[in-house]
Formats: structure tokens, sequence, C-alpha cells
């Protein structure tokens, strides 16, 4: 098996744990249409790379044979018994709690292939749906049974990584109408809206299972993968096929969204407002995309982009010594890879 399907099919054993442990800890109840919604893009799909990175995170502190242990009831530095998949939940909600209000915020239409939230059923119900799993996500960070002061510390970690992705996406807010964005700038816009909770993912088990010393390393390499995570979401915008990434290819440009594509394309001097003219991701052309990435190939800003998730990769990986040499740390090593490798 190539190194990708192995990854792959690792990421799919975690999906399933995840997917299960959803339906046991976000069950749909009185009043149905809210928890309806509240789960929508949790059942529209999702690769669970956050709680994957989460679960391989605390295989490998406890030096484990991967998924060998039940993750409701995984012993702790201490021995104590902690339930380390509630956790993984918690950041899989958080995630899909930030994609129902960036639909909203965006007026997207679709997400994940589907009608977006406030599509699927209206704008009050997916703001409360949103709502509720942001909640939710911090009453399941508590129902781990770990120690007093680690569930605490653990609580303390997502709420700072919730304000500073609503820090991010203000950011990423002001950066529609900013003149000039500088790549420093844009690369802190997405440590605060996307690579924080990655950041949480990798560094929760090591907080709840009490391996303190491990902490700050593992959060530095969410922080990394995460940044580099989101550079190649930007390079998909533009280069995977609209039926293949369930939205309109090229809607970055289009909304005029600042990626580090195209604040170094201004660099270059090229015209990034108009490269193209279309006024909606419903009108514009899949020709008009095509002469817009040709220029952005042209000036190096493709590669400029590749070159830089390349190096955060690489940066992050460094940080993973702190880990047991492990197939679990193995295999964190391979997903930093495989986050820049994807094709969706």
């Amino acid at each position: 098996m190539s190194r990708q399907g192995a990854i792959e099919e690792t990421v799919a054993r975690c999906r399933q744990q995840v997917n299960a442990a959803i339906d046991e800890d976000l069950p749909v109840k009185h009043p149905e249409r809210l928890y309806e919604a509240s789960r929508y893009l949790l059942e529209a799909g999702g690769k669970r790379l956050r709680p994957t990175v989460l679960l391989l995170s605390a295989d490998s502190l406890a030096d484990v044979e991967m998924g060998s242990l039940p993750y409701r009831s995984f012993p702790a530095a201490d021995r104590r018994d902690v339930d380390v998949l509630s956790a993984a939940v918690s950041i899989e909600i958080i995630q899909s709690f930030t994609l129902i209000h960036d639909d909203i915020m965006d007026d997207d239409d679709v997400r994940r292939g589907v009608p977006a939230v406030h599509r699927e059923y209206d704008l009050s119900t997916a703001i409360l749906a949103g709502d509720t799993l942001y909640s939710k996500a911090f009453e399941n960070i508590l129902q781990t049974g770990a120690p007093a002061d680690r569930s605490v510390r653990a609580l303390s970690e997502l709420a700072t990584t919730c304000t500073e992705i609503c820090e991010g996406q203000s950011l990423d807010i002001e950066f529609e109408n900013a003149a000039e964005v500088t790549p420093e700038e844009y690369l802190e816009m997405v440590e605060l809206k996307t690579a924080v909770l990655y950041a949480a993912a990798a560094s929760l088990p090591a907080i709840l299972l009490g391996y303190n010393d491990a902490v700050d390393s593992l959060h530095s390499y969410g922080l990394d993968i995460g940044r580099a995570f989101q550079i190649q979401d930007d390079l998909l915008d533009l280069t995977t096929p609209t039926e293949t990434l369930g939205k309109q290819r090229g809607s970055d440009l289009v909304e005029n969204k600042q990626t580090l594509i195209t604040v170094h394309a201004r660099e270059q001097g090229v015209d990034v407002d108009g490269l193209v003219s279309a006024e909606s991701v419903e009108t514009v052309s899949e020709a008009e995309i095509d002469d817009a990435v040709a220029t952005l190939e042209d000036v190096g800003s493709i590669e400029y982009a590749r070159e830089t998730a390349r190096r955060l990769v690489e940066s992050g990986k460094d940080h993973l010594g702190v880990l047991p040499e492990n197939e679990a740390q193995e295999c964190l090593v391979s997903i930093a890879d495989y986050l820049i490798e994807r094709e969706y």
C-alpha cells in the first residue's frame, strides 16, 4: 500500500470512530429541527483530519499500537482513564460551527457538495445550530473524565482557540477591502482562523493525559501544519475541478479573498482585482479561471505558495521529536505531508 493509501486508511479508521461518537454525543432530540441542522454538515461528510490528529497524538504519547485501546477509556500518564474521543468530538464540532457561520458571512450556497445550512434550513436556524455546536464543544471537553486541573486547562485551551478563530475570521473580512496585505499578515490571519484548531487537536491529548512536557511542541506542530493546510486549500481552490471541490473553482478570486497566492502576485505587480471580471461565482467561467491561474503561475505565485506550505510542513515535523518513535508518531509525520499533497 502506498504511503498516501496508508494515511487515508488511518484517517478512515479514525473517522469511523469519531462519527460513532458524534452520534452518541450529539443525538437528535427536541427540538428536532435545531439538532438536525446542527448535525447537517457533520453528516454531509468531511475527512475528520483534526480529530484524527488528536487521536494519533494520544496513541503516540501513550506509546501504544494505534487504535488498540478504546478511546472512551484511554490510560493517562497516571493510569487514570480519560475519554479522549470526547475531546476529538469537541474539535470536530467546533470545526462544523465555524463552517456554518463562515457560510452565513460569505453568503455561500454550497458546502461539502450540499446546500449550506442557512440555505437548507433558514438563517435563524443556521445561527442557532452554530451556537449549539459551539456550546456542545465545551460540554464535551468536560466529559473526558480527566482530573479537574487538566480539564480546566483543556477547557481554557479550547476557549482560547475559539476566540482566536473569531479574530482570524475578522482579519479575513478586513483583508477583503485592504489595499495591501503582506505575506506575514496573511500567515498571521490563517494561523488564527485555521491553524489554531489543529494546534488544539495536537496538544489537547498531552494536556488531558498528563504529558505536560509535550504540550508546547505539539501545539507548534499543529500551528505549522494548520497554516500549510490553509495554503493548500487556497491552491486547491484554483487547481481542483469544481465537481471535486464541491464548490465553484476560483471562488476565492471572484470574492476578492486574500490568499498567499494573490498577496504574492500583487507584490509582483499583478492587478489581482482584474484577473476575473465575473461579479459572482454563478457567472464566472472556467476559461476565465484558467486564464487567471496561468497568470499566477507565470509570476511564480503558485510555486511560492507551494514552497511556503512545504517549508511549514517540514517545520511542523521537526516538533514531533518530543514524541516516542512509534507508528502513531510516524503517522503524524505522514499526515503533515498529506495535508499539502491532497487533491481535494
